[in-house]
């Protein structure tokens, strides 16, 4: 494994994901049509009708380049299975929830305790086996400390807490043109490097497989975006990247590479916290972050090349600290 099969991989992938995503816009453009917030940046209003769900194509060229790159590279599929499960699973979730608001036109489409729950579901059986199954077990890599630690019967809980808040965290990021695909794309090379340092191919293929199809469908989806990924993108690449981080051991790493992915989630933690502690007062103008700062007068574009620079230099931090 070398830094040429990761380049392969990737420039694969990106074949793949844009070829699918420029046949699946005039299919999902007839059938799923995005409903954009009344509440909203007035700027959005004109992207009513533009078709979501275009995340299924970031799953398609992710599977068969992840596939593929681990039968002819490696022959070893066990690792890059659990983790392609995960994404796929989390794809799924997001696939009926969109289903059921966009082409069934169900404004709440799955229930919260459902979604959740589904999550809840795919997090614990991704731990389980990984507690049991997996090379080192319940062991934690620590940054910085540059050492491992066992969490024992901590590790389970650990693991169910990690899945979510990366998921739910990407799922809150992906609010404008190019923000989700592009970062993902991003800290998903971040951890394609780290898995030939390491040398665990599986968690390489698999992110650098997910880097080029991001890159793929970022050709459409920058701004003006032709296609979102909806919750089938955003879930997809929330779990997947949870899941590879978790296989290679480099789970604590998400926090530093994906920050940005940290701050939006709590932007929205502070500002619906605060919201009901002051009886109606705000922190920002409009949570998730992103829309705060198009509140303040910053384009679009602006607002996702300067969170693109802010995630380039925290892989950098990341680079630094492995």
């Amino acid at each position: 494994m070398n830094y040429i099969s990761i380049g392969v991989i990737i420039i694969t992938a990106f074949l793949l994901s844009m070829i699918v995503t420029k046949l699946e816009i005039p299919v999902l453009k007839s059938k799923a049509g995005q409903n954009i917030r009344e509440d909203g940046p007035e700027s959005h209003l004109s992207k009513a009708g533009t078709p979501s769900m275009g995340g299924i194509a970031i799953i398609i060229g992710t599977v068969i380049t992840a596939v593929a790159s681990s039968l002819v590279l490696s022959g070893n599929m066990a690792e890059v299975t659990v983790i392609i499960l995960v994404f796929v699973g989390f794809g799924l979730i997001g696939f009926f929830d969109d289903y059921l608001k966009v082409i069934k036109r169900n404004n709440l489409g799955l229930r919260a305790y459902q979604k959740f729950g589904l999550q809840i579901v795919i997090s614990v059986a991704l731990a389980v086996y990984l507690a049991n199954y997996s090379i080192g077990s319940t062991q934690v890599y620590i940054p910085f400390a540059d050492t491992y630690v066992d969490f024992g019967m901590w590790y389970i809980p650990f693991i169910v807490f990690v899945v979510l808040a990366m998921t739910n965290a990407v799922n809150l990021t992906d609010g404008l043109d190019g923000l989700a695909s592009g970062v993902t794309s991003f800290v998903s090379l971040f951890f394609a490097i780290a898995g030939i340092t390491y040398g665990i191919a599986s968690g390489a293929y698999f992110c650098a497989a997910m880097c080029g199809a991001c890159l793929g469908f970022l050709v459409f989806n920058k701004n003006p975006a032709k296609v979102f990924m909806g919750d089938t993108g955003s879930l997809a690449l929330g779990g997947g990247l949870a899941a590879a981080a978790i296989v290679m051991k480099l789970e604590l790493l998400l926090p530093i590479v994906g920050l940005l992915y940290v701050i939006e989630a709590l932007s929205v933690i502070l500002q619906v916290g605060y919201f009901k502690a002051t009886g109606g007062k705000r922190i920002f103008k409009m949570a998730p972050i992103h829309h705060h700062f198009e509140k303040c007068g910053f384009s679009e574009v602006q607002v996702v090349i300067s969170f693109w620079i802010f995630t380039i230099v925290c892989c950098i931090i990341g680079f630094g600290v492995i």
